[in-house]
């Protein structure tokens, strides 16, 4: 395969200048010439509202997809979770690598666990997943919002704003910042979002080089779970103003996925879908997912009264 001299799009926050650094040196040790091109989104300047108040999780890559677009760079690297479940005409999710600890981070310098909390304690996040999650689970807390990178929560979490945060794992540990989980939710405490943990690489749909080129980054197993729960939300018409998880899990060819909606203020119960089957690849694994989605869109509307 020639040799290609490449330029990464990246938001210029720590964990994404990882998560880049990390496609680059995979890339250089396959005899590519690769370099970094920084940017701030507008996801990273609007830090005082929650995401489903201002455009959603699209705010961190439309500043990536111009400079794709513009030919300033070849490549975005996104941590998968932040991936609109539709993404513009021209550009296409092309590798999807292996997934790091998908699993939801209980950080806090006072208490052990959630269960550890006294009532009334405040718990921070601006995902309404996690709010909906934790609502279900404790449902006497006092759940505030929670906006920044992760090196600035961790921060307000320092200064006494809050009892405890929940973070995602993956990027904790890939920061080297393990030991500030005091546990970790399994996902049948609380499941994870779509694609958490999971890094994904998005191209021009017309550079058809470089599809080929990413291939040897795919992680075929991650890239069926991922596909399943991303058919999940996008059924759902998911994004970070829906309070939904989904996560799959492989096992061989086969499949097992599960979904589960939440109200993020608390007054309705959780409903849970799920399906296990046959799903040796992408467009298989997406079928699953999408019926998940339909049986989950029924219970939701019977749930909140909308169904007959």
């Amino acid at each position: 395969m020639l040799a290609h001299k490449l330029t990464i799009a990246t938001r210029e926050s720590r964990l994404a200048l990882w998560q880049a650094e990390h496609v680059k040196t995979l890339l250089e040790q396959q005899g590519h010439t690769v370099a970094l091109l920084g940017m701030t989104t507008r996801g990273d300047q609007i830090l005082d509202r929650s995401l489903s108040k201002v455009g959603g999780k699209g705010l961190f890559v439309k500043e990536l997809e111009m400079a794709l677009e513009a030919g300033q760079a070849d490549l975005a690297v996104h941590s998968l979770k932040d991936v609109p479940m539709e993404l513009p005409e021209g550009f296409s999710l092309v590798c999807v690598m292996e997934r790091e600890d998908p699993r939801d981070a209980w950080v806090s310098s006072r208490y052990a666990s959630l269960a550890d909390l006294p009532q009334g304690s405040v718990v921070g996040t601006s995902s309404l997943r996690r709010m909906a999650l934790l609502r279900a689970l404790r449902p006497d807390l006092k759940i505030e919002g929670l906006r920044g990178n992760l090196d600035t929560r961790l921060k307000k979490l320092d200064d006494g704003m809050y009892d405890g945060i929940v973070l995602a794992a993956a990027g904790l540990k890939r920061l080297g910042l393990a030991q500030r989980i005091r546990a970790t939710f399994e996902p049948e405490q609380m499941l994870p979002a779509a694609g958490q943990g999971a890094l994904g690489i998005e191209v021009r749909t017309d550079r058809a080089d470089l599809v080929e080129m990413l291939q040897v980054l795919l992680h075929v197993p991650t890239w069926r779970a991922v596909s399943a729960e991303r058919a999940v939300s996008r059924v759902m018409g998911g994004s970070c103003s829906m309070p939904l998880a989904a996560y799959a899990t492989v096992q061989g060819d086969r499949l097992n996925i599960r979904a589960t909606w939440g109200d993020p203020e608390g007054a309705l119960p959780l409903v849970h879908a799920q399906a296990h089957g046959a799903a040796p690849d992408a467009p298989s694994a997406t079928l699953l997912g999408e019926q998940v989605a339909r049986e989950l869109q029924v219970k939701v509307r019977l749930q909140t009264g909308q169904g007959s």
